[in-house]
């Protein structure tokens, strides 16, 4: 198994809170964020990177300086977060390398792009405590995956090279002529297959959904040994997050990375009215994740005591 290189530990111990458990606020996504803050294409399309980067800002400001690290992309967001003194001191820094949305190989494979110019080099220069790659995975058709894999290993290659913190994300997709109901059956061990596809890749710490059972989380933690997982929101309501994170986090995960579920009702075009509801409605959420965490979270290494427990049992 992988394991952290010094470096690489001092900036996983940066993006974990005091207890050593990941609570990352993620709003990297562009896409995703305008469709948030207009219903209408076209509003959307007026949306300019500076309205995005400001709202990111408002998301760093007031929801993440509660949390241990905030994760944005480098177009809206950076380096002004760092140039303007929005983050605190404490608050860790990462730099998603995914760019929005994916391109669709002629066999309907979903294939990831990157940001242009973003590099690990990069990514330091900004100032930046790590790097986050998330590709698209079918871990059940080889075919699938042989382009986003490229992707991974010249990723992984590139930090290690820098001896810079990166956190590996997958997400995994229906095809268009395949069942929904035959796709969801079969979602636990997609999950599970591309945590191990990202593992054998010599991923250090891992973001990947909710593995659907506490039988997949407990799987994911065995196959990841000392490698920390964390769970992301994927946009679920905030209820069935706290769900999902209660399940992961007593079944080995090291964390949360998480973003909609937390502001994707809060914020807005009035930066006053994004204000006000990420401090009445998101902190009082990522108070209740928080919680969630310290409850099942032991210890402050890379896996807390129970989840290395867990790994190696």
């Amino acid at each position: 198994m992988t394991k952290l290189t010094t470096a690489e530990m001092r900036g996983y111990q940066q993006i974990c809170g005091s207890n050593g458990a990941m609570m990352v606020i993620a709003c990297d996504q562009r896409g995703g964020m305008r469709s948030l803050l207009a219903k209408d294409p076209a509003e959307q399309a007026a949306i300019s990177d500076k309205v995005l980067g400001d709202t990111k800002a408002d998301i760093a400001r007031f929801l993440a300086s509660k949390a241990s690290c905030v994760l944005v992309d480098p177009i809206c967001a950076v380096p002004a977060l760092v140039d303007d003194r929005v983050l605190q001191r404490d608050t860790a820094l990462l730099i998603g390398l995914d760019a929005s949305g994916w391109d669709t190989s002629v066999e309907g494979y979903r294939l990831s792009k990157l940001v242009p110019g973003i590099s690990a080099r990069r990514v330091r220069q900004l100032g930046a405590t790590g790097g986050k790659i998330m590709v698209y995975l079918r871990s059940d058709r080889d075919a699938a995956n042989a382009y986003n894999i490229q992707i991974l290993k010249q990723c992984i290659e590139d930090f290690a090279h820098e001896d810079l913190l990166l956190v590996v994300e997958f997400l995994t997709y229906r095809f268009e002529d395949e069942d929904e109901a035959e796709y969801k059956a079969k979602l636990s061990s997609l999950i599970v297959g591309g945590s191990k596809i990202c593992l054998d890749l010599g991923a250090k710490v891992l973001k990947i959904p909710y593995p659907g059972s506490s039988e997949a989380c407990d799987e994911v933690t065995r196959l990841s040994g000392d490698v920390p997982w964390a769970v992301l929101s994927a946009g679920v309501d905030h209820t069935t997050f706290l769900t999902q994170v209660e399940d992961a986090m007593r079944n080995g995960a090291s964390g949360v990375i998480a973003g909609r579920s937390l502001w994707k009702d809060c914020i807005s075009l009035d930066r006053s009215v994004t204000k006000d509801r990420l401090e009445t409605v998101a902190v009082p959420r990522l108070r209740e994740i928080q919680a969630v965490i310290a409850t099942h979270f032991k210890g402050t290494g890379s896996l807390g005591a129970d989840q290395r427990q867990r790994a190696h049992g």
